[in-house]
C-alpha cells in the first residue's frame, strides 16, 4: 500500500467543527502533499496527522508553521490509521507491512505490537486504561474484516459482530462500549451502519437507521457527542474523492444531528477519533479541486 498522493488540481484543507459551530474554521491548506486522519494531542497544542508514509503534528494555534514531521527509526510506512496513548507521549500506527508499532511522539525508536499471524492489521482504538488495542483484522480483502482486541504480546480475541464487514473499533471514554460501522445489519453490498458492542463481547445494539452508508463513530472524550461520516447510498467501502458529510450527533440521540458539514472526501477525512481533549472542537480533512 503506497502513500496516497494529491490528484492534479486537489488541495487538502483541515477544518475544525464542533456540537456548537454551524460554519466550521479552516485551519490548514496546503497543494503540496496529501495529509489525512487528524488526532489531537491530550494537552490540546497540536494534530498528528499522517502524510508521505510519515507522521506529522501541526500546531493548532500556529498552523501556519506547517506540520513538523516525526523522525521513527526504520519504521514501514504509515497508512492512515493512527491513535494517540491515554499517557499523551506514545501513539500507535498502523504500517504497510500490515503490522502495528508503538513509538513516542518525538519520534526515534518503534516497536513491533502485533502478532506475527499472517493478518492486516488496522489499528483503530486503545482501550482508556492503555492496555489493550482493538483493531480490524483482516486476512484475505475478499473477506470480511473482524474486531479483534490484544494486549500486547499475548494472544488476540476475536469478538463476534455478525458476518458483515467491520471497521472502526474505538472504545467508549468510560471503556464499557466498543463504537464501530458494520455491515452485519443489512443484505445491501457496502451498507455499513453504526454500532456498538460491551466491552465483554455479550451485547451488540445498532445505533441509527439511515439510508447513507454509515462509517467511522467517534465519541467526544466526556461522551456526550459524537461525529461520523456518510457516503452516499450504494457506496462501497469508504473510498476517497466522494462527496460526503460530517455528522455531529449527540450520544444520547443518535438520529438527531447537531451540525451537519458536506464537503468533498472520505478516505482520509475522519479514519480516527479527532475530538479536541475539551470534547469542544473535533478536526477533519478535506480534498477540493483548487
Amino acid at each position: 500500500m503506497a502513500p496516497r498522493t494529491l490528484d492534479p488540481g486537489r488541495r487538502t484543507q483541515i477544518w475544525l467543527g464542533g456540537p456548537t459551530i454551524a460554519d466550521p474554521e479552516l485551519l490548514y491548506e496546503t497543494d503540496q502533499t496529501l495529509y489525512e486522519a487528524p488526532n489531537w494531542t491530550p494537552d490540546g497544542s497540536r494534530l498528528v496527522i499522517n502524510g508521505d508514509g510519515a507522521l506529522w503534528t501541526l500546531s493548532v494555534d500556529d498552523p501556519g508553521a506547517g506540520p513538523q514531521r516525526i523522525d521513527f527509526d526504520d519504521l514501514p510506512d504509515l497508512n492512515n490509521d493512527h491513535v494517540l496513548a491515554p499517557d499523551g507521549e506514545h501513539v500507535y500506527m498502523s504500517a504497510a507491512d500490515r503490522h502495528i508499532y508503538r513509538g513516542t511522539l518525538t519520534g526515534g525508536p518503534v516497536e513491533r505490537v502485533s502478532p506475527d499471524d499472517g493478518n492486516w492489521h488496522f489499528l483503530h482504538g486503545v482501550s482508556p486504561d492503555g492496555t489493550r488495542l482493538a483493531y480490524v483484522e483482516i486476512s484475505d480483502f475478499d473477506l470480511p474484516g473482524r474486531l479483534a482486541i490484544i494486549e500486547p504480546g499475548q494472544p488476540a480475541t476475536v469478538l463476534d459482530t455478525g458476518n458483515g464487514h467491520l471497521d472502526g473499533p474505538e472504545w467508549s471514554p468510560d471503556g464499557r462500549w466498543i463504537y464501530f460501522n458494520t455491515q452485519t445489519f443489512t443484505d445491501e453490498p457496502g451498507h455499513a451502519q453504526l454500532a456498538r458492542i460491551s466491552d465483554s463481547g455479550d451485547t451488540m445494539e445498532r445505533l441509527v437507521s439511515s439510508d447513507t452508508v454509515d462509517w467511522f463513530p467517534h465519541l467526544s472524550p466526556d461522551g456526550t457527542v459524537a461525529s461520523y461520516i456518510a457516503f452516499p447510498p450504494g457506496t462501497l467501502g469508504h473510498p476517497a474523492d466522494k462527496e460526503v458529510e460530517i455528522f455531529v450527533v449527540s450520544t444520547a440521540d443518535w438520529s438527531t444531528p447537531l451540525q451537519r458539514y458536506r464537503l468533498f472526501g472520505g478516505q482520509g477525512t475522519i479514519n480516527v477519533n479527532s475530538w479536541a481533549p475539551d470534547s469542544t472542537r473535533f478536526a477533519f480533512v478535506g480534498y477540493p479541486q483548487a
